[in-house]
């Protein structure tokens, strides 16, 4: 009897998560004429051959000590690009190795690299999808790491815009949308607060690392990351983008924070909880100078633009990409910092994931025999659409309405899933007809959102998770490589069919 209550409960909670989002008529027609759609995939997830073709190793090989440890783009790659144009998508968004260009960040070019990523141009274009190339995904060259510590030394800003403009004369003749970083705050939180992700730094209060400040470096990680994306907009609009008519910008990512209550304490929690997220980065791109709130809390530990800089950082991009996935609620936790400073805890919030016993979206899998997930796998993406609505909206009115791509959002099953099971992924149908609603009525409420893309194409190496996760709408069986699609894969093909 307990079984059965539970099974229908569950049953209810799909059924009530089915009908919250219920966009029968969502289609390519919903979104306005020339609306993009497309899928997203990195470098070091998808392309394998880490020690082959001249590339050099990257701080992910070093942090995770089996390199060349995930499945091979290269051997597929047709193969990947026919499946896209098969599901009707527009577009591909998809990294460059840094290290595969310049296999020791700097000096002698690989070739074969660049003949690998010409083949992908060349082919995407002969076959009508439109390529989106994003200069770095958290994979920097590991010889830069040890020549100077990477991204704590300023000398990397010239590096990367070196290797940039390498790119932009190489690629920009056929590749017209440039992306500069994905997710940097990802780089500089992860990876030097709690020491998470390559190359692993942090204070010891924070993590389990053997060097690092996390009062500190996340702070000035930040400081030449946002140096370097705008050294590589200012090289490209000094000297590429008049006579190549391409654009330029950067991928952020942006959890909505919620207050939790009405109260102002809540409030003024959520708003520090977004201005050290997505402000951190967008603040100085559309205002020269990082928000008050951080300047306020984080006071001399924060580096500062010089005059000469601001100029180079204010408006120093053409479109945002925004990567949206969940929400959370803030509360002011009404206790002091505590006395171990860093990024994280310069916040100083609570992260909370119901109001009054109500989850703010669906989480919690259960899984029977007989009856499918109702939720994504990973314990931080719980599904609240209404989340990204707010997010875009919060991007029109704080920053002036920018150009903006939805430049990722999907959601996960686990890596242990039989074949059956993971094909039949109405779990990310309801997902995607979700936050496509959601992206519709912002661009219906004026947001200037002119494309979307479904993270990711293929199911793929997770990072620090690795395998243990399937994001993609292609199946992917990691002994063989055979790609099958999912029904979310045919779902997009559906909704994304285009009129003769």
């Amino acid at each position: 009897m307990i079984k059965l209550l539970s099974l229908l409960a569950l049953l209810w909670v799909y059924m009530a998560v089915v009908g919250a989002t219920h966009t029968a008529d969502l289609s390519r027609k919903s979104f306005p004429k020339g609306f993009l759609f497309g899928t997203a995939t990195s470098a070091y997830q998808v392309e394998g051959m880490a020690s082959k073709g001249g590339r050099g190793p990257s701080i992910w090989d070093e942090f995770i000590k089996t390199p060349g440890a995930y499945f091979s783009f290269f051997k597929h790659l047709l193969e990947d690009i026919n499946l896209m144009v098969n599901l009707n998508f527009d577009a591909y968004r998809f990294s460059i190795s840094w290290s595969r260009i310049f296999p020791n960040g700097t000096g002698k070019v690989n070739r074969k690299g660049v003949a690998y990523y010409n083949r992908l141009i060349n082919y995407m274009l002969r076959k009508g999808i439109t390529p989106y190339a994003n200069l770095n995904h958290y994979d920097l060259p590991l010889a830069l790491e040890n020549k100077y510590l990477g991204w704590l030394s300023h000398d990397v800003v010239k590096d990367y815009a070196d290797y940039a403009e390498f790119c932009f004369k190489t690629f920009g003749d056929r590749v017209k949308n440039w992306m500069t970083f994905n997710e940097p705050r990802v780089v500089a939180a992860l990876g030097y607060d709690n020491g998470f992700f390559a190359p692993g730094r942090c204070s010891k209060a924070y993590g389990n690392c053997t060097a690092g400040n996390s009062a500190t470096e996340p702070y000035i990680v930040t400081h030449n990351l946002i140096l370097s994306h705008a050294a590589a907009v200012q090289r490209y609009r000094q000297k590429y983008q008049e006579k190549q008519k391409g654009r330029i910008g950067i991928l952020l990512d942006f959890v909505w924070y919620e207050p939790l209550t009405r109260s102002k304490a809540d409030n003024y929690a959520a708003q520090r909880a977004r201005d050290f997220h997505v402000g951190w980065f967008l603040h100085p791109l559309v205002y020269g100078e990082y928000p008050k709130t951080m300047q306020n809390i984080v006071k001399d530990r924060l580096p500062k633009f010089t005059k000469e800089e601001v100029k180079m950082v204010k408006g120093s991009f053409d479109l945002i990409g925004i990567n949206q996935y969940t929400t959370y609620y803030m509360y002011d936790p009404h206790t002091s910092p505590p006395k171990d400073l860093g990024y994280q805890a310069d916040w100083n919030v609570g992260f909370a994931y119901e109001r009054k016993g109500v989850p703010i979206g669906p989480r919690t899998k259960l899984y029977e025999e007989d009856i499918l997930c109702v939720q994504a796998y990973s314990n931080w993406l719980y599904n609240v659409p209404w989340g990204l609505h707010k997010a875009i909206m919060y991007i029109k009115e704080r920053y002036g309405n920018p150009t903006v791509i939805l430049a990722e959002n999907g959601m996960d099953d686990p890596g242990n899933l039989t074949m059956s099971k993971a094909l039949h992924d109405t779990t990310r149908i309801n997902y995607y007809k979700g936050y496509l609603a959601a992206l519709k009525q912002s661009v219906d409420e004026g947001a200037n959102v002119v494309g979307y893309f479904a993270w990711s194409l293929l199911d793929n190496f997770e990072w620090r998770i690795g395998y243990t996760s399937r994001f993609g709408i292609v199946y992917v069986d990691f002994k063989t490589l055979k790609r099958t699609p999912k029904m979310s894969a045919y779902w997009f093909k559906k909704i994304l069919r285009k009129n003769k």
